[in-house]
């Protein structure tokens, strides 16, 4: 077997973390990827797979490995692509992360735009309270909010989001406007127990930041219930302005405490290759980075 395929045979067992998935994805006996995989490791004189009863794990060594095959395979099938004029026209796959509830709130639209442009691509959306890891999950192009994962990718800047206090007009009638951090004491509040959010909250105070943690009537295991809860009158919440932007456009939800907002958090696209990217990666970008540009869910 030749270096390439041991290559591809490994990097579809590192995916797949079974041996028998690896074959079957492979259309191979388990044997042959057994036999594949010995000769690699016995080629670089290294342990590449860690065999146990519940399958197999990559060793440290294997880790690394893994990530360049990806990348050198990744590589192999872009030239090829180019060298077939596949760049040509945008089509395929074309997997976006984004955080959760951005595609309610804001994304929705702009894909469905993006495909009447472009009908020759299919668009998978992933949502994730994690960082995105592009190369390991396949992804193509993510929205991220907050620090980059890394500086490996190119990254267009979106605008920012911030940090908004909210609750229902009904809510506000009933027990009233705080107008300090302080009067949250006497409030009513909602939150969600999603990873990723904080029963506590932040309010910048001077050259430190205070942190409070209001009592409250609700808990919810998505942000999304949360913030449901409280267009229902049942108390303030703390989110990300686009997370309830719909809701506060709308006048569903109205901002309190604005005079004691933290900074605006930055969003970004982020993707590899730049303008080698292959078509549908660059059609999406120039497509979609002035519409979200102009989004108000990123004026900050």
């Amino acid at each position: 077997m030749s270096h390439y395929r041991q290559m591809q045979t490994f990097a579809a067992v590192a995916q797949a973390g079974s041996l028998a998935a690896a074959a079957r994805h492979l259309q191979q006996s388990q044997a042959t990827v057994m036999r594949a995989i010995a000769a690699l490791e016995a080629r670089l004189h290294n342990t590449l797979l860690i065999r146990g009863p519940r399958g197999v794990e990559l060793s440290p060594a294997g880790e690394q490995f893994a990530q360049s095959c990806r990348q050198i395979l990744e590589q192999t099938e872009q030239a090829e692509r180019s060298a077939a004029g596949l760049h040509a026209s945008p089509e395929g796959r074309l997997t976006v992360a984004l955080p959760l509830l951005m595609d309610l709130q804001v994304f929705t639209p702009i894909a469905l735009a993006y495909l009447e442009a472009y009908p020759d691509v299919h668009l998978a959306i992933r949502t994730s309270d994690g960082a995105p890891r592009l190369l390991k999950d396949g992804i193509d192009v993510a929205l991220v909010v907050g620090p980059l994962p890394s500086s490996s990718e190119f990254a267009l800047p979106l605008g920012t989001v911030t940090p908004v206090v909210c609750a229902s007009p009904a809510y506000l009638a009933k027990w009233g406007r705080p107008t300090t951090p302080d009067d949250l004491k006497s409030h009513r509040t909602v939150m969600s127990t999603s990873p990723g959010y904080e029963a506590q909250w932040h309010f910048p105070n001077s050259r430190t930041t205070r942190l409070l943690k209001p009592a409250h009537v609700l808990s919810c295991t998505t942000q999304r219930a949360a913030i449901h809860a409280a267009t229902l009158g049942l108390g303030l919440i703390r989110c990300m302005s686009y997370e309830a932007h719909d809701e506060l456009h709308s006048g569903l939800l109205e901002a309190v405490l604005t005079d004691f907002a933290s900074p605006g958090v930055p969003a970004q696209l982020i993707y590899r290759h730049g303008r080698r990217a292959e078509a549908r990666v660059r059609s999406f970008i120039d497509f979609a980075t002035p519409l979200l540009r102009a989004h108000p869910a990123f004026a900050g």
